[in-house]
């Protein structure tokens, strides 16, 4: 059995090592963990770049990958805490956005401003216990290479959107989107798609 499953099997070692990693009731690991742990164990490409100001809630138990020349932009929010987060080459994050794992975003993506993508639900059902203290349920986001997701959108969990498809400036996208889409709306719906024997794009 590896470290990882025996800490997992270990409900106070888990608890132990938790606590030792992030503060109690936050998200952002300790200055120890970003400092002299994440450096040396999640990937960054040549000419890839973090912004200053970027809040990079990363921890050492998930992945966290950014491909060469990819950028995360100002005032972002990157969380790994419940699962990877893996951006590819030649890839904008722009200002603003919120990526919360797990989430795999490819090669030559546009980001826009204030996009939250998260892979993370809350359950809820159980109406004896809050929110809060109810299981959380996550399914992996895929955006596929050469996308365009404008502002103010939301991705939500298990979705995946195809290659070179357009997402709306405020979009809520709830399903699988086909690649060489355009969705708009809330919830998102498709209106136009690439048709590869006209060589146009095609309203549905």
């Amino acid at each position: 059995m590896s470290l990882k499953d025996k800490i997992k099997n270990n409900p106070r070692l888990k608890k132990l090592v938790h606590w030792m990693l992030i503060p109690t009731g936050e998200a952002r690991p300790r200055l120890w963990v970003k400092w002299f742990v994440n450096p040396f164990i999640h990937k960054r490409g040549k000419g890839s770049k973090v912004r200053s100001r970027t809040r990079m809630d990363v921890l050492p138990f998930n992945q966290f990958q950014l491909g060469a020349n990819s950028t995360i932009e100002d005032f972002c929010t990157i969380n790994n805490g419940v699962g990877d987060v893996s951006i590819g080459e030649n890839s904008l994050i722009g200002m603003g956005n919120v990526i919360i794992g797990p989430v795999s975003i490819g090669n030559n993506v546009i980001f826009a401003q204030n996009i939250v993508v998260s892979g993370l639900n809350h359950e809820y059902r159980d109406v004896n216990q809050p929110i809060q203290a109810q299981k959380i349920l996550v399914a992996p986001i895929v955006v596929e290479d050469d996308c365009w997701i404008a502002a103010n959108s939301v991705i939500t969990s298990g979705v995946t959107i195809g290659k070179h498809s357009v997402i709306a400036a405020g979009a809520v996208v709830t399903k699988d989107i086909p690649p060489y889409s355009v969705a708009v709306g809330n919830p998102a719906r498709i209106i136009k798609r690439y048709d590869f024997e006209l060589k146009d794009w095609v309203r549905v």
